[in-house]
C-alpha cells in the first residue's frame, strides 16, 4: 500500500509445522539490545534468518548478509538499478528480492525472474510453502488482490486469476509494513488485508482455493487494519496493526484466533501496545509467547496476546527470530540483536 509505511522483506522458511513442540521457554522479564549495524543513511524494512545467515534489503537495493556466530557481514547489490524492496525470502541456496511500485521486479539470485507492469502495481509480501512453492501477495489491480505463484522453485511466475479468488472490497490493498502479510503452516496459507477493509484470505491447498474470513480489527480508514500476522500452528494465530498516524490508540488494534482464522477475537482492548507493524509468536511457547514492535518500541506477551510488558522503546520495523530467546530487528538506520531473558 502506497501511503503507508513501508516496511518488510525476509520470511522464516518452514516446510512442517512452524514451531517445534520442546520444552516451554522461560517468560522474559528483560530485552538486551546489541547493535549490528548502524548508518543514518540505511533504511532496512525486514530481515530474514535461514539458520545462521542473516539477510535483510535496503529501500535503495543493498542486501546485507550477516553471519550470526562469526560477526561478519558483506554487501552487495540486488539489481544496477536503484529499487526499493520491501519483501524477500531465503528458499535453500536462493535468495529473492521483490521490489514495490510499478513495473514491479523480482529477482532470484539476481536474476529477473517475474516483471509486471500496472499503474496500481504494488507488492507487500514474500513466502514460501517449500522449496518449489511459493506465493507473493500485493495491493488489488484488477479487482481482487495481487498473488503471484511459483511451482518451480522460484524460476518463473503466474499471476492468479480474479476468477478463484475473493473480490476486493473497497478501499481493500495491503501494507509493506515488516513483510509478514503471509503466515504459513504446511499447506495453509493466511493473508492480511488492510485499509477500509480488513480481512483474512485463506487457503488449504497452497493457493489453489481461497476463502475469506472477516476480523473485529480497527478498519474504516486507508491506513487502519492488519499490518502483521503470524500463526503458531495450524489453529493458533495473531495479527496486529492499527492506525500509523494515530500509532497511541490501542483501541482493537490486536486480535487472536484459536481456531485456524475462521473466528477472531480482540484482546488487551484499549491497552498497550498501540500500533505495532511487526508481530511474531516466540519459538517453544506453545502459542503464549509473541513480540511486537514498530517505530514506537518493543512490547511482549506471554499470556498469548491478553496482556503486554514495554520492554524498550527503541523504533524497529521489523523482527525475526533465531532461536527462542534471541531475534534480530532492523529499522531506519541500523539492524540490531534482541536477546529476551
Amino acid at each position: 500500500m502506497k501511503y503507508a509505511l513501508s516496511i518488510g522483506m525476509f520470511i522464516l522458511f518452514f516446510t512442517g509445522c512452524k514451531h517445534s513442540k520442546k520444552t516451554p521457554s522461560t517468560p522474559f522479564s528483560k530485552l538486551i539490545i546489541e547493535s549490528v549495524i548502524e548508518d543514518s543513511l540505511l533504511n532496512i524494512r525486514a530481515l530474514e534468518i535461514n539458520e545462521q545467515t542473516l539477510k535483510a534489503v535496503s529501500s535503495i537495493g543493498d542486501v546485507y548478509t550477516y553471519d550470526t556466530k562469526t560477526g561478519q557481514m558483506a554487501v552487495e547489490r540486488v539489481s544496477e538499478d536503484t529499487l526499493n524492496f520491501r519483501a524477500s525470502a531465503i528458499v535453500e541456496n536462493s535468495y529473492f528480492a521483490l521490489s514495490i511500485g510499478s513495473p514491479a521486479y523480482l529477482f532470484k539470485n539476481q536474476e529477473l525472474v517475474y516483471e509486471e507492469t500496472h499503474p496500481a502495481a504494488f507488492y507487500d509480501a514474500l513466502h514460501f510453502w517449500n522449496s518449489k512453492e511459493g506465493i507473493a501477495i500485493g495491493d488489488p489491480t484488477d479487482g481482487c488482490m495481487s498473488m503471484v505463484i511459483t511451482r518451480d522453485g522460484g524460476l518463473t511466475w503466474q499471476k492468479i486469476s480474479c476468477d478463484i479468488l475473493p473480490p476486493a472490497m473497497e478501499g481493500e490493498a495491503a501494507f509493506a509494513a515488516s513483510d509478514t502479510n503471509i503466515a504459513i503452516v504446511g499447506d495453509q496459507t493466511w493473508v492480511a488485508t488492510g485499509g477500509r477493509s480488513s480481512r483474512v484470505l485463506y487457503s488449504s491447498d497452497k493457493g489453489m482455493t481461497w476463502d475469506v474470513f472477516e476480523t473485529p480489527i480497527v478498519q474504516g480508514l486507508e491506513t487502519t487494519g492488519m499490518y502483521s500476522i503470524d500463526f503458531y500452528d495450524a489453529l493458533n494465530g495473531f495479527a496486529i496493526g492499527g492506525d500509523y498516524t494515530k500509532p497511541k490508540s490501542q483501541h482493537s488494534n490486536k486480535i487472536r484466533t484459536k481456531d485456524g482464522g475462521k473466528t477472531w477475537e480482540v484482546v488487551a482492548q484499549d491497552q498497550s501496545p498501540g500500533y505495532r507493524s511487526c508481530v511474531q509468536y516466540v519459538p517453544n511457547s506453545n502459542a503464549m509467547g509473541l513480540v511486537a514492535l514498530g517505530f514506537a518500541g518493543v512490547d511482549y506477551s506471554q499470556d498469548g496476546g491478553a496482556t503486554w510488558k514495554h520492554l524498550s522503546d527503541e523504533s524497529y520495523y521489523t523482527l525475526r527470530f533465531l532461536n527462542d530467546s534471541v531475534a534480530f530487528a532492523a529499522g531506519k538506520g541500523k539492524i540490531s540483536k534482541l536477546t529476551f531473558k
